[in-house]
């Protein structure tokens, strides 16, 4: 029987495209489905032939708030505790109305909100995570990788993890207090920090990532389900000047920032023109839409900006790519078979790069570290020692013979029978 089921999300394209995957594979089974997410994303949602329904904060995609919510160790702090659970109560009021009817709830992981409502409600509910990193497992070094120094501290073992685990609850219960003040005003008990494990649901938590990148952990919530990378296939088609270029000579190295660091790019892009000039390399750069593009004119002929591509499509034609290693960008990465370089900036990507480079795929450089004379000490492995095409070459089999979309769905589905 046909249900209607509600994804409440937000972030950027990278936290939304995963959910218009799944979305659009359970409407193909009969279902109706809502995006229920900031107004931002209203017209791409629309696009998708899927229902939408405000769900806050509605905030611009302003350069200086990217800037701040991108530093490696306040940028967590200014996302969370200043830009979204401010807005905890509105979130909860447009969760209210988007579920009207609904048969179940879908949570992304900051949506603490649309979490309120599925506890209060008690409807059928399923929380996600994005990333082995949105776990919070003391089990892997994830939480240290947020810190170069700490990252490089592989014997000290899970202990050091639980320590920082400990911290971390701790620092953030000041951050959650709007949540816990509508918690207490729905008559909801506590059920943990709503950062940590006071996200999941007890009935149903999907970890949207290949098996191959995290391994299930003994203290990850009960009820998960690893299932893969959901894909989404961009209907946007490539730019024909784009597609001219990388027919037009030996394979580019790729530069990019996703649809949110590129709004606040640092240095990034003006140190890889230094390393592409010094490595004589063709190269593409995209370089967004959202803030001022200083690089569409004036390039050398071995050069081409653009201010979006699909990455499905455009990393398979490049001989590396380098880019910030948010999960959605690292995942397309991964199934290109192509090496990457990854520039993290913060939350889950020094996380993710660090997987990617255990996986024999990559190299990892911070962006405080990002100077050319580093990238290209960094890329010339990469270009140039066939390990790692063969090791790239060898996941992206791998992950194209795994459904993350189908995969979900059936997941949720079992649920909904329940």
């Amino acid at each position: 029987m046909p249900k209607r089921i509600v994804f409440a999300v937000w972030g950027s394209l990278g936290d939304l495209h995963p959910y218009l995957a799944i979305a659009h594979e359970l409407q193909a089974r009969g279902h109706r489905c809502v995006i229920a997410t900031t107004k931002f994303h209203r017209e791409r949602v629309e696009a998708a032939q899927l229902e939408f329904a405000p769900m806050g904060p509605h905030l611009d995609a302003d350069p200086v708030l990217m800037k701040r919510s991108l530093h490696l160790r306040r940028g967590p702090r200014f996302l969370l505790r200043d830009l979204v659970i401010p807005y905890t109560r509105q979130s909860v009021v447009e969760t209210m109305t988007a579920i009207a009817g609904a048969d179940l709830l879908v949570t992304h992981p900051i949506a603490y909100g649309a979490q309120l409502v599925a506890r209060k409600t008690e409807i059928r509910w399923a929380s996600t995570a994005l990333a082995p990193a949105g776990m919070f497992s003391a089990c892997e070094p994830s939480v240290r990788m947020q810190s170069p120094l700490l990252s490089k501290l592989e014997a000290a073992g899970p202990w050091l993890d639980r320590a920082l685990l400990k911290i971390a609850h701790r620092t953030t219960e000041r951050w959650t207090a709007p949540i816990t003040k509508v918690q207490n005003e729905l008559g909801l008990a506590s059920n943990g920090n709503p950062i940590f494990e006071g996200q999941f649901s007890p009935q149903l938590t999907l970890a949207m990532f290949s098996p191959l990148f995290g391994k299930a952990q003994p203290d990850w919530p009960p009820n998960t389900v690893i299932t893969g990378f959901p894909f989404y296939p961009e209907a946007a088609p490539m730019d024909a000047a784009l597609r001219r270029f990388l027919d037009g000579g030996v394979l580019p190295v790729i530069f990019t920032l996703g649809s949110a660091a590129s709004a606040a790019p640092r240095n990034f892009f003006d140190e890889s023109l230094k390393a592409i000039a010094r490595l004589k390399c063709r190269a593409v750069l995209i370089v967004g839409s959202l803030g001022p593009n200083k690089f569409s004119s004036g390039l050398p002929a071995n050069v081409a900006a653009f201010p979006y591509a699909p990455y499905d499509e455009l990393f398979s034609r490049g001989a590396v790519n380098v880019h910030h290693g948010g999960i959605g960008t690292t995942a397309q990465a991964l199934r290109s078979g192509r090496p990457m370089l990854v520039v993290p900036f913060a939350f889950d990507q020094p996380d993710n790069a660090a997987r990617a480079g255990k996986l024999g795929v990559a190299r990892n450089l911070f962006i405080h570290q990002y100077k050319a004379s580093r990238v290209i000490r960094e890329l010339e492995p990469l270009l140039k020692d066939t390990k790692y095409s063969e090791n790239a070459a060898a996941i992206s089999e791998h992950l194209r013979n795994e459904d993350g979309v189908k995969m979900p769905c059936i997941a949720l589905e079992k649920l909904l029978a329940s």
